[in-house]
Order: C-alpha cells, then sequence, then structure tokens
C-alpha cells in the first residue's frame, strides 16, 4: 500500500469481557483510497471490530491507528479523521435534515461555502431536497438512514466507517450511495464498508476481510480469495459460503 495507512488493526482482541474476548489477534489494513469490505456472520466480531475502531471499546491487546494515530495520544486528531454511518440511524428528533447536516459541518471544520454546495449536491443527489426543513421525527426509516449517510459524507475525512447502509434504502438510494462511495474513494478517502450484501459489495471493494469467530480466516483480494478457497473464478458469496463452512469442518479439504 505504500504510504501510511488510512485504518491500520494490529493484533486487537477484545470484546465486552476482560475475560472473555470477542476479537482474537485481529490484524487489517484499509490503505489511501482503498474500500475494503468486512464480511462474516451474525455474531462473527464485525460490530465489536467497528466498536474498537470508534473509540467506544479499549483493546484487551492490540491496537487501533487512524492516519498513525492513536486515539489515547491525539483523541482529536483521530476523531476528526473518521466518519461512522451506524446500521440504524440515529438522529435528534427536533432538528430538521438541513440543521443535522449543518451541525455535522460545524463539528468537522467545513466552510460555509463548501458546506452549501456539498448540502446541495447531496439533497438532490438523495432525493431529499423536499424534506430539507422537515424535522427527523417526520422521516421514514430509510429518509432517516439518508441523513446519516449525507451527515458523514458532507465532512469529507480520511476515513469512512460504514456498517449495513443499504438497510432501508430503496434501490435507487442504493445506487446512488455506491455511486458516490465510488467519487469520494476514488478522490482519496478510505472506506470500510461492512454489508451482508456480498454480490453487490463484490463489484465496489479492493478487498476484503473475512471474519469468522472473532478471528480473521482470509483477506486479499477477490483473486486472493479465490486462490484461498480453491474456486477459480467464483463469486464472493459462493467463497463465502465454501470458506465459513469449512471452518466448522475443520478446513477446506
Amino acid at each position: 500500500m505504500g504510504e501510511q495507512a488510512a485504518l491500520k488493526v494490529a493484533s486487537l482482541t477484545g470484546g465486552y469481557s476482560v475475560n472473555k474476548p470477542v476479537l482474537h489477534g485481529v490484524d487489517f489494513e484499509v490503505g489511501t483510497g482503498e474500500m475494503v469490505g468486512l464480511i462474516g456472520l451474525n455474531g462473527a466480531g464485525k460490530s465489536t471490530t467497528m466498536k474498537h475502531i470508534l473509540g467506544l471499546m479499549s483493546p484487551k491487546e492490540g491496537e487501533v491507528r487512524i492516519s498513525g494515530a492513536l486515539l489515547k495520544d491525539d483523541p482529536d486528531r483521530y476523531r476528526s479523521a473518521l466518519a461512522f454511518v451506524p446500521e440504524s440511524p440515529v438522529l435528534y428528533e427536533e432538528l430538521t435534515v438541513r440543521e443535522h447536516l449543518e451541525f455535522t459541518a460545524r463539528a468537522y471544520g467545513v466552510d460555509h461555502a463548501v458546506f452549501e454546495e456539498r448540502a446541495e449536491r447531496l439533497l438532490k443527489l438523495f432525493y431529499m431536497k423536499d424534506k430539507e426543513h422537515s424535522l427527523s421525527s417526520h422521516l421514514s426509516k430509510g429518509m432517516k438512514q439518508k441523513v446519516m449517510i449525507m451527515c458523514a459524507f458532507i465532512a469529507r475525512p480520511p476515513l469512512y466507517v460504514i456498517d449495513e447502509p443499504f438497510l432501508g434504502l430503496d434501490p435507487l438510494g442504493i445506487r446512488d450511495l455506491l455511486d458516490y462511495m465510488v467519487e469520494v474513494n476514488r478522490e482519496g478517502a478510505s472506506i470500510l464498508l461492512s454489508s451482508h450484501i456480498l454480490s453487490t459489495i463484490e463489484n465496489y471493494c479492493d478487498r476484503f476481510v473475512i471474519l469468522h469467530k472473532g478471528r480473521i480466516i482470509v483477506q486479499g483480494t477477490l483473486e486472493d480469495i479465490r486462490s484461498a478457497s480453491n474456486m477459480p473464478g467464483a463469486s464472493l458469496e459462493n467463497m463465502f459460503d465454501r470458506l465459513v463452512r469449512a471452518e466448522g469442518a475443520g478446513g477446506i479439504q
């Protein structure tokens, strides 16, 4: 990857209990301008990994660096270098859509003129212009998800951590989100994307990290995973199925 990674997770062991960790020695990176898919079954440790990256949980062992910074050493630099889109939208009920965008832009120090330009484009892109002055309490779940996505992209930090963003979005919203992620990715932003819709992210991510029971069973490009699963030309979905089932049976034969 050459230059300093946008995200480096090194020998990460941790979870909700000191004596019973969920994660066991997790190691991976997201390079500058990379989109990496974090995939696994429910309970594999994806959300726990993200919580450690966000600083909501402290590692028992290992560390997480964002743009080279540790949270404990430089919390401002660490936090300002990432934006998070959660699986379930969390908004302030008494703020409008535009007020959410303004609040986020101020928190990240976005210039007002830049904010206006980005906000206008995002509102149009996600078909939310007519809801600009609506309270979040009056929005559907899909619209609330769009607000969370727009808030993340109004900031333009070096790293995006995105958890199951397609839930609640209509087909147009999914396509618009994917296209916009590709755009910011090409401009140099890095993205860690978790999703169960493997057939969709297969065509967008540069590399993949497959978690199972808190451990990485394989990571790399599609070709790397095809090689590891002995499935030349296979889809990500079929390879994932084989690799995870094989783990329960003692490995690929």
